[in-house]
């Protein structure tokens, strides 16, 4: 199965992006109005980040959104065949603070939000740094998709490890200087094992494990953050949390990443994984305080 996939897809990437994004085109036709795909978690998500919005300005950004979306899923497809050029003529990157950090002996955590392309991040970071950069990845469940995949993102030296994995796998990256990429917006599995934070207009959990392992091997703390300047072309901007994490509580370093990622969303709405359902989990008492600063 691996390789009648991969021989689809490295044929359809060899198409010229023009004519790619007219399949983008067609694929978010059916998305949004045959399929209707979460739309009702996209809107209802919108609702919750957006009040101040009216109905019809949120469903403009909902439409952007499935744009980026299925754009995202194309220029991924032309990731199976396209080289280095492709991916420095898509990408801007800010990368001279982190290896600056890096020259000071630093080891670095990148907190990351669900921001489009992050598979151009992925590459263009593991270019243009000094160190190698590990990123710590969800497995798709189809096994051919996620062979695929993570063959896209090794591809210039990154080094993934699966969150499955990273527990028995952590004291060998740490053993010399890295630069770890955490997705640090995904839901917990219990909602009782997270710092609860206002994220827009209502609670959510964030995850722990990120900011306690930044503070515990007292990491240089950064956030990227990712926007679309056009069709095909993003930029990618990085915010220094912290130096030194260890004079930070997890706390307050897992609210220094919420507002720069609500920041930095506020400023380029559609470019969101709004169909991520990130206020999965109503808020109770025994969850512990909400978390405000």
């Amino acid at each position: 199965m691996y390789y009648i996939v991969y021989g689809l897809l490295w044929t359809v990437s060899l198409l010229p992006m023009p004519v790619l994004y007219l399949f983008s085109d067609f694929i978010y036709l059916l998305v949004y109005y045959v399929f209707k795909y979460r739309r009702h978690v996209v809107m209802h998500n919108l609702a919750i980040a957006f009040p101040e919005k009216s109905k019809q300005e949120r469903t403009s950004i909902a439409k952007k959104f499935y744009r980026n979306f299925t754009d995202t899923f194309i220029e991924t497809v032309k990731l199976v065949s396209a080289g280095r050029g492709f991916v420095e003529k898509s990408s801007q990157g800010d990368f001279k603070l982190m290896n600056d950090l890096l020259s000071k002996g630093h080891n670095i955590n990148a907190m990351v939000g669900h921001q489009f392309n992050w598979e151009f991040a992925n590459l263009s970071y593991a270019l243009n740094l000094k160190a190698p950069f590990v990123g710590i990845y969800m497995p798709i469940s189809n096994k051919a998709f996620d062979r695929i995949f993570f063959d896209i993102r090794k591809r210039y030296g990154t080094i993934l490890i699966s969150a499955q994995e990273f527990k028995t796998h952590m004291h060998q990256v740490f053993r010399s200087q890295y630069m770890l990429g955490l997705g640090a917006d995904q839901n917990p599995g219990y909602p009782g094992n997270a710092f609860w934070m206002d994220f827009f207009s209502k609670p959510a959990p964030f995850l722990t494990g990120p900011a306690k392992g930044a503070v515990k091997n007292n990491a240089a703390v950064v956030f990227v953050g990712m926007k679309k300047i056009k069709r095909g072309q993003y930029r990618f901007d990085t915010t220094l949390l912290t130096e030194t994490a260890a004079d930070k509580t997890p706390e307050e370093l897992t609210l220094l990443y919420k507002n720069a990622l609500e920041k930095t969303i506020r400023e380029d709405p559609p470019n969101y994984l709004w169909s991520h359902r990130r206020w999965k989990w109503e808020w109770k008492e025994e969850y512990g305080p909400i978390i405000r600063g």
